[in-house]
């Protein structure tokens, strides 16, 4: 059986104490798989890179959104001011208000944002939560189709399980619709529904799925529905993820290059050629430093240069508040 594979080393002082462990595919314009190690083709959930292809869904049965406001219905955004207004304005053309939003509650996760948000005294909110976009136009997309958003009997209660007519249900008409997008953008069915972080269910298809959806979106025409996606989210990579994100400065560092990234470790991402990259690291969020420089590191193997990869390929380790060490991509990379 395949196993992930080392795709970075952990040096301190000369001396190799740690890897970073994960799986990485790229795909050709055609969906085949050009270059590919450790687990590429078995189930694995997406996480948040599956947002576009939510969106994907929503502009299929009328959401309305365009530019800075599309890019926030597949985002999972840092929780900055403007993207709270966003989230409302979002509601706002459903006749609501934050109210009806049924994520978790949480704070900024900007870290000036969190820390001013905490010295006024504010406690987390269902809107703060990365994910406030994304459900802010599921409910717009649900009430212009008539479709319930709340079920009457677990409305009242936030720690019930949803019932049919809540818009996070599986069995709800716009889950419904999203599992198909899913499943047209990576070329093969959802094998497994989970739950995921946001309450909102989760389809899991495989890493060489995940990165044929990205080159799919990355080389759609602008009047498509992927492209206007992928689309918004180049040309308001803040509203997408945040202002200091490194999605953010990929976007706007690689000419036509779209991404996303998901919790546990994965990134996908989308170049306008048609290429597609998806990644996983095995140590999940805790590999956070190792994914960003896996991602520039697959995008110099393939062919990719630009300032913002030899900036993300250089992962100081300290030691006294100094360099004392690095994270490198391992062998693997050449």
């Amino acid at each position: 059986m395949t196993e992930p594979v080392i795709l970075a080393d952990v040096v301190r002082s000369g001396f190799v104490e740690g890897h970073h462990r994960g799986s990485v595919v790229v795909t050709n314009p055609d969906g085949s798989v050009e270059w590919s190690a450790g687990i590429v083709d078995e189930p694995m959930f997406p996480r948040s890179s599956n947002k576009p292809m939510q969106a994907l869904a929503m502009l299929r049965h009328g959401l309305p959104l365009t530019g800075e406001l599309l890019a926030l219905a597949g985002a999972s955004h840092s929780g900055e001011q403007f993207h709270l207004d966003g989230v409302r304005a979002i509601l706002a053309q459903a006749g609501l208000d934050e109210s009806a939003l049924r994520t978790p509650t949480a704070y900024p996760m900007e870290t000036a944002d969190r820390d001013a948000w905490v010295c006024a005294g504010r406690a987390p909110e269902r809107v703060a939560m990365n994910c406030s976009g994304k459900h802010a136009a599921k409910i717009l997309t649900s009430t212009l189709n008539g479709w319930p958003i709340h079920d009457p009997a677990t409305e009242n209660d936030p720690h019930a399980k949803w019932g049919r007519d809540d818009y996070r249900s599986p069995d709800h008409p716009l889950q419904q619709a999203i599992r198909t997008a899913i499943e047209d953008s990576a070329g093969e069915k959802v094998s497994y529904v989970a739950v995921d972080g946001c309450g909102a269910p989760i389809f899991a298809i495989s890493l060489s799925g995940l990165a044929r959806s990205f080159g799919l979106f990355a080389a759609s025409a602008a009047d498509t529905y992927e492209g206007r996606v992928a689309n918004a989210f180049r040309e308001f990579p803040q509203y997408a993820s945040g202002s200091t994100r490194d999605e953010t400065k990929l976007i706007r560092g690689v000419d036509g290059l779209f991404c996303k990234v998901g919790a546990e470790g994965v990134f996908a991402v989308g170049l306008a050629d048609g290429r597609g990259i998806a990644l996983k690291i095995e140590d999940g969020d805790a590999g956070k430093r190792s994914r960003e420089l896996v991602t520039a590191a697959t995008l110099r193997r393939i062919g990719v240069e630009a300032p913002v990869i030899d900036e993300l390929l250089d992962s100081v380790v300290l030691g006294g508040g100094v360099k004392v060490g690095e994270i490198r991509p391992s062998a693997l990379f050449g």
